[in-house]
């Protein structure tokens, strides 16, 4: 098959710079990248293609060429406007600074009726392009309170004071300008306050210059911020992207180590609980042994109270008998044998109480113990 003229065209793009390149400087408002166009061949010959039939604006060229002309034919009419709107925006701003002089400082009659012939001037000519718009426009409308333009031009000043107001506005004029562009002149460079007025007269003439290179300057920093805001959400894109890989990554991390350590801490926690189980047994077995001590030593007292009562009470009878037995000796002391019989038993009684006192004297001291 032979190659066509976009064949031609194609392998005639691809020279010098790569094709990718040359195809994305042709469409830089597209968002692609060189990847993309190799990832896809059959994209990139089309808009190589495509490159040579639009701009990098996408319109076509005859399209282009129309606009252009459009374009050129509304700058020029924008710039008429603008002329006979600034002429009218100066006008009022003279007539203003007159009302204002002539309430601070008396003003001079002929120049009081030169301001109020202007501004009666332009308020009826005001008027009358509201009452005929046909020179802005095609259809008719219907008049203003019943108003003609005819009628309204009756309220013209004179034609002498008009005539008269005509001749001096040009001097005028160029005084309040030349004014205003003396104090521009003063906000763009304060130091030429003191400068004199032939200098100041020399940087008028270049004050155009300058207010263009500022303005071109204004619009490129604002270009600049543009493409600077649109570069930082990208960045703050990407690095959002790659913070929540990072985090991704953290989080696989942290979850990995948890179960390698998991088994570790499981034993490390068995062995506490274990010796903490341990401690409280041998706390719960000391206690028991301090109940079980407690219960026999209170067990303890109390039979050594019973034996003790047991005592005494044997005690107490053995003396109540140790007196009678006394009193009976001391009555048959007279007696002969009748006598040593009683001596015996007597004898008897009294080892019998003192084996009886010893024995409450080593309780009481062991109980004392």
């Amino acid at each position: 098959m032979s190659a066509g003229p976009d064949s031609t065209h194609i392998s005639s793009l691809g020279k010098g710079d790569s094709l990718h390149q040359q195809v994305l400087a042709s469409f830089p408002l597209c968002d692609m990248t060189e990847g993309d166009l190799t990832q896809n061949p059959q994209l990139c010959k089309l808009l190589a293609t495509l490159a040579q039939h639009v701009d990098q604006t996408g319109l076509t060229v005859p399209l282009k060429t129309e606009l252009d002309k459009v374009e050129q034919k509304l700058q020029s009419q924008r710039r008429q406007w603008l002329r006979s709107e600034g002429l009218h925006k100066g006008l009022q701003e003279m007539i203003q600074d007159h009302c204002i002089r002539k309430h601070h400082a008396t003003v001079p009659p002929d120049q009081n009726m030169f301001y109020e012939t202007m501004e009666k001037s332009l308020l009826v000519s005001q008027c009358i392009r509201q009452l005929d718009p046909s020179s802005t426009t095609n259809q008719d409308q219907p008049a203003i309170l019943g108003l003609d333009p005819q009628q309204v031009m009756e309220l013209m000043p004179s034609e002498k004071n008009v005539q008269r107001m005509k001749q001096g506005l040009p001097r005028e004029l160029e005084k309040h300008l030349k004014k205003k562009c003396l104090s521009l002149l003063a906000y763009c460079q304060p130091e030429c306050e003191s400068e004199s007025d032939g200098l100041k007269n020399s940087k008028l003439s270049h004050l155009s210059t300058q207010l263009d290179k500022e303005k071109k300057r204004a619009e490129s920093l604002k270009e600049t911020c543009r493409e600077n805001a649109v570069l930082l959400q990208r960045q703050t894109q990407l690095y959002l992207s790659e913070l929540i890989k990072c985090i991704q990554l953290l989080q696989t991390l942290i979850l990995d180590h948890r179960l390698r350590i998991q088994t570790d801490l499981d034993r490390k926690k068995l062995d506490y609980f274990e010796g903490k189980c341990e401690l409280v047994l041998q706390k719960i077995k000391t206690e028991m042994v301090e109940i079980q001590l407690d219960t026999y030593t209170v067990d303890s007292i109390s039979a050594h109270r019973k034996i003790r009562g047991k005592l005494d009470s044997e005690l107490k009878a053995c003396q109540g008998e140790k007196q009678s037995i006394e009193l009976k000796l001391a009555s048959f002391e007279i007696l002969g044998k009748e006598f040593e019989a009683l001596a015996e038993e007597y004898c008897r009684l009294r080892q019998e109480i003192e084996m009886k006192n010893w024995a409450l004297k080593e309780f009481t001291q062991y109980n004392d113990k």
